[in-house]
């Protein structure tokens, strides 16, 4: 015999709860693990770090590996053993197995260790004209990750299990108010049936206002998650684009604040801060333009000339200089002139960072499109980066070791074009860079 079935209204808020709990199971997982991720390379980029500034205070004497005593670095306290081949110079006050695994790295490659659950290690080697004169071992202990790690655990564990019962309470008010009418409808039968057998509900296919609030329901949570959609894809961009210029500043200000600086060491410093914080003024804006094109907010037309023509001035007297081709007429485009110009100045500043003495900018019409092409006489595209030099934060071969530029401008600019219904595209050459930029015309 089966047990009493339960109700639409309870199956949905069993199916509700059911996806939420596991949505919100899955999201705890995921955030833990990136954070413990995201912890371990903090962890590995501080022992680098306290290495790399120990590497950076060692001398070579006489063809001997000398470390000059440093008031400051005993009151910071940091772990560092420094070793000359096999023979220890200077190490710090620490247990002898941590001791004894900070031996165990010296004379090695640069790597890290971990040593238990204890501390991390981090070994360089110290090389001077060519030649190795020792290796520099920092530690890090790993209590305050181990902390933070288990905090953002429970309180993630805690905030899901109050969501879970918020998003309960809140969804079976919400049924109980959504089936208020169904309700109604079953008294008015019951009370028709007492007083009256005859009367019957006589509403057609489909009948009910069950599904006419369904499909007005659909539609309202189709626009709602077009929305969110956008809201998520645009945070979800701006935490990926301003994550470097971030790190970079917070790594200058550690540097600052870890030893005494030249003033023109502070300055050079407190230039680059500023050059990533403009950088990330730059993304954000590009950003918001795009997402406010994403959703419908700017729909003006602009002379795609007067976009060019601004950011080839933007790209300033360096050299090269631009040489700029612009027709006699007009080039009206569908897309306002200040999200054109943010889609032609990385293009155009990439041009001059590489071009070699030739930058050529030209506009022109194509059909139903206006195209705008950038050349150079630089190193060029080759085939395998034709797509991968379009993805945040990813930079071409052509960069080499240079720190100069984030690998944000062409993924922003070919973001924007196809938030406007354009395209950007590389022809892949060794003999120099062709980017073009293709736009809808306005009609």
């Amino acid at each position: 015999m089966r047990g009493p079935r339960l109700g639409i209204r309870s199956r949905l808020l069993v199916a509700v709860v059911g996806a939420v709990a596991l949505a919100l199971v899955v999201g705890v997982i995921t955030l833990n693990l990136l954070l413990r991720e995201r912890l371990s390379a903090s962890a590995t980029s501080l022992a680098k770090a306290q290495a790399a500034a120990q590497l950076g205070s060692l001398e070579v004497r006489g063809g001997r590996l000398v470390t000059p005593e440093r008031p400051d670095e005993r009151a910071v306290g940091s772990q560092v053993w420094v070793f000359a081949g096999s023979r220890l110079v200077e190490r710090p006050a620490v247990a002898r197995r941590l001791d004894a695994q900070a031996r165990a790295m010296a004379g090695g490659p640069a790597r890290s260790h971990d040593a238990g659950e204890e501390a991390r290690l981090y070994a360089l080697p110290v090389i001077r004209n060519g030649r190795r004169y020792g290796t520099v071992v920092s530690a890090v202990s790993l209590d305050p990750y181990e902390e933070s790690e288990q905090t953002a655990l429970i309180g993630s564990i805690i905030l899901a299990a109050v969501l879970l019962g918020a998003i309960f309470v809140a969804s079976r008010w919400m049924l109980g108010r959504a089936f208020l009418p169904v309700a109604t409808m079953t008294e008015d039968a019951a009370s028709w049936s007492a007083h009256d057998l005859d009367r019957r509900f006589d509403l057609g296919e489909p009948y009910d206002e069950l599904t006419r609030l369904a499909s007005t329901l659909d539609a309202l949570l189709e626009r709602i998650a077009a929305s969110l959609r956008h809201e998520q894809r645009f945070t979800a961009e701006v935490s990926h684009e301003l994550r470097t210029p971030l790190a970079r500043i917070s790594g200058e200000a550690e540097l600052m604040m870890r030893r005494e600086r030249t003033p023109d060491e502070y300055r050079t410093a407190l230039e680059a801060i500023q050059r990533n914080a403009q950088q990330m003024t730059r993304t954000v804006d590009a950003l918001v333009a795009a997402a406010r094109q994403d959703a419908g907010l700017t729909r003006e037309t602009s002379d795609a000339r007067e976009a060019v023509q601004a950011a080839v001035v933007n790209a300033g007297s360096r050299e090269p200089k631009v040489r700029l081709t612009l027709p006699q007429e007009p080039i009206p485009v569908a897309v306002d002139q200040e999200l054109v110009e943010r889609m032609v100045q990385p293009l155009v500043d990439n041009a001059v960072r590489y071009g070699r003495a030739k930058v050529e900018v030209s506009v022109a019409r194509n059909g139903a499109a206006a195209l705008i092409r950038v050349d150079d006489d630089g190193p060029g595209v080759s085939e395998d980066e034709r797509a991968s030099i379009f993805e945040p934060g990813t930079r071409g071969t052509a960069a080499g070791e240079s720190g100069d530029g984030a690998g944000l401008g062409l993924a922003l600019a070919r973001r924007i074009a196809r938030s406007a219904g354009g395209e950007v595209s590389v022809t892949p050459s060794g003999e120099g860079g062709r980017f073009t930029l293709r736009l809808p015309l306005a009609r």
